[in-house]
């Protein structure tokens, strides 16, 4: 099955040295997030490609994360069923069953997911848990994130029950143009 472009956009990061290319996709089957980050985590550096395919309606169905952190290759499959049920490169991962997004530690890419899925109204917020994968760890965890639309193109993100809070501008298809303190769009 084809897919077609639909955008894409390059984010610098803000709080480290990096950079982050995505591309939106659409295709019969669903639409299609694809990226890669080019990044230094704790000196060391980092280049990670990632692939998240969804549903329809944009509630993750696979993903793909291959690179490297440092000299340490990195090649990850998660998988989701209709149950809710994620295996993280064929293992069974029981504490994210239920979750319905992904959030990729490494880029704000993940954010779209939420927000095209929940097509807010002004003044609306969007509570869930996503199945965060943690960086540098590479490991599954729930992450309690609320999503409030501001206006036509903002959005306040929380998580952790507001421990963490940033707004988010996004682009007319749904990409994070800035992110506060973490991500900006480069120009």
């Amino acid at each position: 099955m084809s897919h077609t472009f639909v955008s894409s956009i390059v984010w610098q990061r803000l709080d480290a040295s990096g950079h982050d290319y995505a591309a939106l996709e659409q295709s019969e089957q669903g639409p299609r997030l694809k990226g890669c980050a080019v990044f230094v985590e704790d000196g060391v550096n980092c280049l990670l490609q990632y692939q998240v395919d969804c549903a329809p309606d944009w509630s993750t169905r696979r993903v793909e994360v291959n690179g490297y952190r440092g000299a340490e290759a990195i090649a990850l499959r998660l998988e989701t069923d209709a149950e809710g049920r994620w295996r993280l490169n064929g293992a069974e991962q029981p504490q994210v069953q239920g979750c319905v997004d992904i959030d990729l530690a490494f880029t704000p890419a993940t954010n779209l997911l939420p927000i095209r899925r929940g097509r807010l109204e002004i003044g609306a917020a969007l509570e869930l848990n996503a199945a965060w994968l943690q960086f540098p760890a590479l490991t599954l965890a729930p992450l309690p994130q609320r999503y409030t639309r501001l206006s036509e193109i903002g959005y306040r993100y929380e998580s952790r029950q507001g421990a963490f809070q940033a707004e988010l501008s996004l682009t007319p298809d749904g990409l994070p143009r800035d992110y506060q303190g973490l991500w900006r769009e480069a120009r």
